[in-house]
């Protein structure tokens, strides 16, 4: 077979597979420095809710042949589950529009990102 001696013959100097020189130089092509502020590109809502009470639920309403008055205890819990996260998605889209920073919070909208971004500005 020719092709053997095109797949196994060591990569030549022009090929792109050859193994690269150490080191490898660095290219500044702008200027490395943080911006003053973030886009709000990224807040979007990633987390699901109330999954596991769904579940239940539909578990239940399955083995009940879909009969609600049978059901009454995990469709209880799915509403009160949905309406504390309601509860909480509200308060925290407020504080997050009004850029309120709260302590300990983990997740931050670009708003409260901004403000704590202008608080410690970046020194030149």
């Amino acid at each position: 077979m020719r092709l053997n001696t095109i797949f196994f013959t060591a990569p030549s100097s022009k090929s792109a597979r050859r193994p690269q020189r150490e080191p490898i130089p660095f290219q500044m092509l702008l200027p490395l420095k943080l911006k003053k502020g973030v886009s709000g590109k990224g807040d979007k809502l990633k987390e699901a809710a109330c999954m596991q009470e769904m579940a239940v639920m539909f578990a239940c309403f399955k083995k009940a042949e879909f009969d609600q008055a049978q059901c009454l205890k995990e469709v209880s819990s799915f509403q009160t589950c949905f309406n504390e996260y309601n509860q909480r998605f509200k308060l925290q889209r407020e504080q997050g529009k009004k850029g309120v920073l709260v302590p300990g919070e983990k997740e931050l909208t670009h708003r409260q990102l901004n403000k704590l971004l202008k608080s410690f500005p970046p020194s030149q």
